[in-house]
């Protein structure tokens, strides 16, 4: 037979710690709370806001407009135009109702896959720069000239670009 135990401060039980003996320690609390307020200084503010987003899904949206607007020319064998203007930010698309035409000056909206207008429009604060400020793309899908449009937030390795011989958009 085992002699009784009494299990009290002087005799823990076997995990260890007495029920006096159970929680936090003072030194693991503070390193919770300073772990705590460095992710609030340095990580929260990134997740709260957009920045970046916005500018990366402007500039997502014009690529494939533009890419669009170049397949569509080649495809009506017509003149298609991109007119940026601001503010707000936006792209317009429309297409030449004329064959041959050097600019669309007399055209119409182009349609977009939803076969609604084609237009880009940016949210938020985004503001860009685009030269030349319209990009036309002939019947062979060949721009005008090239073009480069620069959207501001973003580092300018994603500029957009409009090759000019072969209207590569990237």
């Amino acid at each position: 037979m085992r002699p009784a135990v009494c299990e009290s401060a002087e005799n823990p039980p076997s995990g260890g710690f007495s029920s006096l003996e159970k929680g936090f320690t003072l030194v693991e609390l503070v390193a919770t709370i300073v772990i705590i307020g460095i992710l609030a200084v340095v990580v929260f503010p990134k997740w709260s806001g957009t920045s970046g987003f916005d500018e990366r899904g402007f500039r997502d949206r014009v690529v494939a407009g533009l890419r669009y607007a170049q397949k569509s020319a080649i495809a009506a064998r017509r003149t298609v135009c991109a007119s940026f203007s601001s503010p707000p930010a936006s792209v317009t698309f429309s297409i030449s109702t004329a064959n041959g035409a050097a600019n669309c000056a007399v055209g119409n909206a182009l349609a977009g896959p939803d076969t609604n207008p084609l237009v880009v429009t940016a949210t938020g604060n985004v503001t860009f720069a685009a030269l030349p400020a319209n990009i036309v793309f002939d019947a062979a899908g060949r721009p005008a000239s090239g073009a480069v449009i620069s959207v501001t937030g973003l580092p300018a390795a994603l500029a957009i670009t409009v090759e000019a011989e072969t209207g590569y958009v990237h």
